[in-house]
């Protein structure tokens, strides 16, 4: 089986009847662009951890930033590997133009779903769903997917869930996307639980959707032409653009971490100036044009710009190299693993997770912000079972703590849903769709630190 680009490339959106337009001054892709950016879920990302939580600094990027250069870097990606792809197929109901604004869309987004204060929010509600004293015994009784769904919560997945479903709920499939952008913007086509199997290759070390949205996301892989994988676990191979996707995300955070860490001190100028000409071909030429930038912080800007065009360069190439084993689902490795460069950008990282990753600012609000998360989920997960289970007879804490839990995640007319998995899981999209701030301050309200007027 060989997946074919006219299929992976449909503009068919989920939850839509309506058939696409063969003519329209905004494309379809261009238009999944504009959905996410006016969404409500994209612009929390502007508070939002990216490496720096809760900085002060405004040079600083956040999630939201992040957001927008991986998609800008992906736009070029995408569109340098499309020039080929149409040469190669003859596409003529396509141009290249169509594969940048996929990539960069599934880009925009590719982070949506991440929790308050980064990683290390997702590390938060795994944790108490494994430990907490309530809420482990919450989700210990629920099994397969649903059990794992918790137990190995996933930003990526959350992110399905948003796009497709909490944004725009009164509308089947969400923000309505086309099927090429919700195909490329999973990276992991599985659901969480495989029957304990493992699984080779990057795309299935993770979740990309819960059981939930399953029924979605095999809508989508199926209007696309995913290659199964695996029955009857939901599994597929990936959508070959979701490689782009990914390594637009790579190339991002591996040169723009260093280049806040810098503005931030971590870092030398000698230090990031050398780990970026490392990655230039004609690193004589380059230093010498860094004599003619006066400020240090331009030529520190220049540079990136140059090591990003280089990357990008480097995982086209070994793209369209591998695109005939990328069709077939026999390639499932990380672009960015198999460019000649590789272990000079991998520098970057190691850089970075030596001297920014680790700094204590960094570490002391992420562990704050992994109690805040955990406590949170704790909370409220008993305030809503006690109401679910009791009704008006539910403690007076319970029903007063429960008006602070919009009605999208409990339940119509503020009723508790009965499934105790869709009780969970609308209680970790509401804890996980905070921005940082908001997320310290409910905490603060909850448990008595901060109070009106005081």
């Amino acid at each position: 089986m060989t997946m074919e680009w006219k299929r992976l490339l449909s503009r068919k959106r989920l939850g839509s009847s309506e058939e696409p337009q063969s003519i329209t001054a905004r494309t379809d892709f261009q238009r999944d662009f504009d959905r996410v950016v006016f969404s409500s879920a994209f612009r929390r990302m502007q508070d939002k951890t990216q490496v720096f939580p809760l900085s002060k600094v405004d040079y600083v990027r956040t999630r939201l930033t992040h957001s927008l250069e991986a998609s800008s870097i992906g736009r070029s990606l995408g569109t340098l590997v499309g020039e080929q792809i149409m040469a190669r197929h003859g596409l003529h109901d396509f141009e290249a133009s169509d594969f940048g604004n996929v990539v960069a869309a599934a880009c925009l987004a590719h982070d949506i779903g991440n929790p308050p204060f980064g990683h290390s929010g997702e590390d938060a509600i795994r944790h108490w769903a494994m430990t907490a004293d309530y809420g482990s015994r919450r989700v210990e009784v629920l099994r397969g997917s649903e059990r794992e769904d918790f137990l190995a919560f996933e930003g990526n997945a959350q992110g399905f869930r948003i796009v497709t479903r909490l944004q725009n709920p009164d509308n089947q499939g969400g923000l309505q996307l086309t099927s090429a952008t919700l195909a490329a913007f999973t990276k992991y086509p599985r659901e969480s639980w495989v029957g304990g199997n493992t699984h080779a290759g990057v795309s299935a070390k993770k979740q990309g959707f819960t059981v939930a949205d399953r029924e979605n996301f095999e809508t989508v892989a199926n209007e696309v032409g995913l290659i199964r994988r695996d029955s009857p676990y939901a599994m597929w191979c990936r959508h070959p653009l979701a490689f782009l996707v990914e390594a637009a995300d790579d190339i991002s955070y591996r040169v723009i971490d260093l280049e806040d860490g810098y503005r931030l001190g971590h870092f030398s100028y000698e230090e990031v100036v050398d780990a970026f000409l490392d990655l230039l071909p004609d690193r004589d030429k380059q230093a010498d044009r860094l004599k003619a930038i006066r400020e240090k912080k331009d030529r520190v800007e220049f540079l990136r710009a140059k090591v990003i065009n280089q990357i990008i360069l480097q995982a086209r190439d070994c793209f369209l190299d591998n695109e005939a084993e990328i069709l077939d689902g026999s390639f499932d490795q990380p672009l960015l693993e198999m460019i000649p460069c590789r272990q000079k950008a991998d520098h970057l990282i190691d850089l970075a997770v030596e001297r920014i990753y680790c700094a204590p600012e960094v570490v002391s609000i992420q562990a704050a912000g992994f109690q805040v998360v955990s406590d949170l989920l704790e909370r409220f997960i008993q305030v809503i079972d006690d109401v679910a289970e009791h009704g008006d007879n539910a403690s007076a804490r319970s029903r007063m703590l429960i008006r602070l839990v919009p009605e999208q995640f409990i339940g119509p007319d503020r009723v508790p849903v009965q499934d105790p998995y869709l009780r969970l899981l609308l209680l970790t999209d509401f804890v996980s769709g905070m921005t940082d701030s908001y997320a310290v301050t409910l905490y603060k309200k909850v448990t008595g630190i901060s109070l009106p007027g005081g």
